[in-house]
């Protein structure tokens, strides 16, 4: 199942996504589904089952919308974790310059980050190296502490894609990369949150973002270093991973940072991140007109 939040006439709806309709649960269910995703999430032991059969048993099309007529908003708009993993594709250590690690590189960013599918990506004043950064993300499903690595994909609801946007500029310049990962924007999610059941094999799925058309990352999760239920117990050992956390689990070559000559996004530009079974995450890019500041 393809869930995902969307407004319509200003109305904001949760909903399934099949080819390119939107379905309203809210219209079908009315107040036995929440208003947002984090909610069905934690109910989703209920909520699921009762959502297929609605879908599968309605008698008529009231609740279905063209999905170029919905607004699609982010799944989670404010998670209570954001949790990045870095440098966990072997040929972006490479060209980085930097050396695969031994354990998985943790960094966090903040809600105000989150963007939504046709959002703008906005370049901020204090910056002029801003990247692009494909990534799969995993979508916790219940409360995890202290899971093993054989247990780690029972605590997945599913998994939707992350733009993780970086200040490459303002990353390095601090010497930790808080400031230069969790910029207004930098987290452009969605469109969708494919259920676990769903989405497949998540080590085996196509992964590419293009920019104004050119593909600039092409690669399979099949190459991720550390894979999803060792992410999930390594942090698991340390903190309390809670419904609606979202975990981007790294990007594969082809950032701008790595290219030769550079290439650092700029007013107008689009990116599209495709990954397979997911769908399509698009975003074009805002610079800001006020003069750089330090």
């Amino acid at each position: 199942m393809k869930l995902a939040a969307f407004t319509i006439h200003l109305q904001q709806h949760i909903g399934v996504v099949q080819g390119e309709k939107a379905i309203s649960l809210t219209l079908l269910g009315g107040d036995r589904f929440p208003k947002c995703l984090k909610t069905f999430i934690e109910k989703s032991e209920e909520l699921l089952p009762l959502a297929e059969n609605l879908i599968n048993q309605r008698d008529s099309d009231a609740a279905v919308f063209p999905i170029s007529d919905v607004k699609i908003l982010p799944p989670i708009p404010a998670p209570e974790k954001i949790i990045c993993v870095g440098l966990n594709y072997i040929d972006h250590c490479r060209e980085t310059g930097m050396e695969p690690p031994a354990s998985p590189v943790i960094f966090s960013k903040y809600a105000n980050a989150i963007a939504g599918h046709n959002d703008a990506v906005e370049i901020p004043i204090n910056s002029s190296e801003v990247d692009f950064e494909a990534e799969l993300a995993i979508v916790i499903g219940k409360e995890a502490k202290r899971v093993s690595e054989e247990e780690a994909n029972d605590y997945v609801f599913g998994y939707t894609i992350m733009n993780d946007i970086s200040a490459r500029d303002l990353q390095f310049k601090d010497g930790q990369w808080s400031r230069g990962k969790t910029a207004d924007t930098f987290a452009p999610t969605g469109p969708v949150i494919v259920t676990n059941e769903e989405a497949g094999d998540p080590h085996n799925l196509a992964i590419s973002l293009e920019l104004n058309g050119e593909i600039m990352q092409d690669s399979n999760t099949s190459n991720l270093i550390f894979t999803i239920p060792q992410i999930i117990s390594f942090l698991s050992q340390s903190m309390t991973l809670r419904p609606g956390d979202l975990i981007a689990t790294g990007t594969p070559p082809g950032v701008g940072m790595g290219r030769n000559p550079k290439v650092w996004l700029k007013d107008g530009d689009r990116m599209s991140i495709t990954i397979e079974n997911i769908g399509t995450l698009s975003n074009y890019v805002k610079g800001d007109s006020q003069k750089k500041e330090g």
